[in-house]
């Protein structure tokens, strides 16, 4: 079984928002594998590429996640990664905005303990141990 399996079983019938599992399923590839984002660090980077840098410092170190709008996502990502993780998720891409706005800096946070980015073939040990739950339980 391979982690992509694993992490859709864990995903897969817990009470979570559909919203929030879609989107997840969508971009976890992408950060495993560095399909588009260019993993962890890129997606990082995109953020600190569009001037909120800041915030994508909060859900790494180990205070508090600054919150973030789902424009504020959009203008990091571009509006054609917004529009392609919300087609793989099956939402609008105003849900896909908000749902990886409400879910973005509680998942940075976790895949990033000790207040240091991972590489691409780190994230994997990382993932067994994340409480998914959280981080797509305050969705919407």
């Amino acid at each position: 079984m391979g982690l992509m399996d694993m992490l859709s079983g864990m995903l897969g019938k817990k009470a979570a928002p559909k919203t929030g599992n879609g989107l997840l399923d969508a971009l976890l590839p992408m950060l495993l594998k560095g399909g588009g984002l260019g993993g962890l660090a890129g997606l990082i980077g995109k953020f600190s590429g569009a001037g909120l840098g800041s915030k994508a410092d909060s859900w790494v170190s180990n205070g508090a996640n600054e919150a973030i709008s789902g424009d504020e996502v959009e203008s990091a990502l571009g509006s054609d990664m917004i529009g392609q993780l919300a087609n793989k998720a099956g939402v609008s891409t105003d849900q896909a905005k908000g749902g990886l706005a409400s879910m973005l800096p509680n998942l940075v946070n976790q895949m990033t303990p000790g207040g240091s980015v991972p590489g691409v073939g780190g994230l994997g040990k990382l993932m067994k141990g994340l409480d998914f739950g959280k981080i797509i339980g305050g969705m919407k």
